[in-house]
């Protein structure tokens, strides 16, 4: 009698005990009467995809009875595969685009946590994909779907996620196999047993339980920070101020402001940063004070420009240090080096200097290309060296001079001339105004990133200031999101040229 072959399909990161999982499923077919063959697909470094694994499992008595042995696949087909295991909610996603996962045949098991791709972190915006949606998806393109956060209960069981896949694999009932024979199967492998058998059952009685019913997606809430109560008398001051003077609405936008503007220079310029909203706080606005708010959060991220001198202090911080051994999961008692690629252009290594030795610097000159012969090539630095330490704490301690530097000079133009728009476009259009305070999201990150979308947010506000006070601002809205949608500026300049705005 014909039988059809089991066929799971694993789809998993690098680290995370895929080939572990697919070996162990292997390894309990073949114990309990089934021949088992597993393949594998690798996936592309940096996150762009998974490593898809293949289980095939036969009933070795079927075999048998029909005289010949079976010839099982070597790749999972869309719409012929009767269980997905997902290490991560994307790769979920990626499995149902695939169609690997179908409604009239599929068990989906999968981790509701999130590893973000390289195309997420690449947009110059938001770029992540909505975990609810995501989440939602998935569930109604499976027959049955199970989700949990595997990475939490992995790492409170002291395990990985392959044994969790396992448990909740077996307590979907989907193998015909005992839970007795799969952890049996894990003691046979004899690394870790005790471990990820501990993982295994609280895998096992959160997918018996039915997983998650949904998985928390923060991007679009407003973070509350505590009330501050500080120590220091300029920055007790700040928070006075704030109180004292701004609506309660702005409040929070306010605080989280100030902390950013002292963590990056100090209370004089948290302080600058209340006297620039001072002024936005008279300008016309909304009830709910929409415009005050939207300076507010884009002021404060403008003011903590990412130059040299913060990313110097940003990388020796005890914080990324520990965060670094934690994300690696280094022991103790282990050493790490961290190692960073670091290639200054010529242009910020002149705007750290102070502003006219920065002018002179990028004219044609001697100076100007020795340093630039210097610059063609980046370089390895390692952190945690003493070498490597004290040349990024040289660094960030220019933070002293950061107010007489180039950088600084041109930056605080920038800021004054969007100010200068937003306030111009109050007095007749509060809703084009926080337009135009929103296309500050284009002006981020360092070096040749940072290049790209200064050049888009410039070649935008060109066109505001020609179309004035009658551009719509739903207009504005869909040309700044082309402009986050394409760093080039392709899709920006085709949006100019459709409104008659290029």
């Amino acid at each position: 009698m014909a039988a059809n072959p089991i066929k799971i399909a694993i789809l998993a990161m690098g680290g995370e005990g895929g080939g572990v999982l697919a070996d162990w499923i292997v390894d309990l077919g073949e114990h309990n009467g089934y021949y088992a063959q597993t393949t594998s697909v690798p996936g592309v470094a940096q996150r762009t995809g998974a490593t898809i694994y293949y289980v095939e499992l036969y009933p070795r008595a079927t075999a048998e009875a029909d005289g010949q042995e079976p010839i099982l696949a070597l790749m999972p087909t869309p719409g012929d595969v009767d269980v997905v295991l997902a290490s991560e909610l994307m790769e979920a996603g990626r499995a149902v685009q695939r169609g690997l996962v179908t409604p009239d045949r599929t068990t989906l098991v999968g981790s509701t946590h999130r590893v973000h791709s390289i195309t997420e972190k690449m947009a110059m915006g938001d770029g992540r994909v909505d975990s609810e949606k995501l989440l939602g998806r998935s569930r109604q393109a499976a027959k049955r779907a199970i989700f949990f956060d595997m990475a939490s209960t992995a790492e409170a069981n002291g395990s990985v996620i392959s044994a969790v896949l396992f448990g909740a694999l077996a307590a979907t009932g989907t193998l015909p196999f005992s839970r007795a024979q799969f952890e049996a199967t894990i003691e046979r492998g004899g690394v870790g047993v005790k471990a990820s058998l501990k993982a295994f059952g609280a895998a096992f009685g959160k997918a018996e339980a039915g997983g998650d019913l949904a998985v928390p997606d923060a991007r679009h809430k407003v973070p509350t920070p505590p009330t501050p109560q500080p120590r220091h008398r300029k920055v007790a001051e700040l928070i006075q101020r704030i109180n004292l003077e701004f609506p309660a609405a702005a409040h929070p936008y306010l605080i989280e402001g100030v902390r950013r503007t002292i963590d990056y220079q100090d209370p004089a310029y948290a302080a600058l940063y209340l006297d620039r909203l001072a002024q936005v706080k008279n300008w016309p606005d909304t009830e709910q004070h929409e415009l005050l708010c939207e300076t507010a959060r884009h002021l404060a991220l403008w003011m903590a420009y990412e130059d040299t001198i913060r990313v110097a202090d940003l990388k020796i911080r005890d914080t990324r240090f520990a965060r670094v051994r934690a994300e690696v999961r280094a022991q103790p008692d282990q050493l790490l080096s961290v190692n960073e690629y670091m290639h200054p252009r010529l242009e910020e290594i002149a705007e750290t200097m102070p502003a006219g030795l920065g002018r002179w610097l990028l004219k044609p000159n001697w100076a100007n290309r020795i340093v630039r012969h210097f610059t063609q090539k980046g370089r390895v630095i390692t952190t945690n060296s003493l070498h490597g330490y004290l040349l990024l704490w040289t660094m960030s301690r220019f933070r002293a001079i950061r107010r007489s530097t180039l950088r600084f000079k041109v930056e605080t133009d920038r800021i004054e001339g969007w100010l200068r728009r937003i306030e111009t476009a109050s007095r007749a259009n509060p809703a084009l105004a926080i337009e135009i305070a929103r296309c500050q999201r284009l002006v981020k990150g360092y070096s040749d990133t940072h290049a790209r979308g200064l050049a888009n947010y410039e070649t935008l506000m060109a066109a505001v200031d020609r179309a004035g006070n009658h551009l719509a601002p739903a207009t504005l809205a869909d040309l700044c999101a082309a402009a986050l949608a394409d760093e080039h500026g392709n899709k920006l300049r085709a949006g100019l040229a459709q409104h008659a705005l290029a």
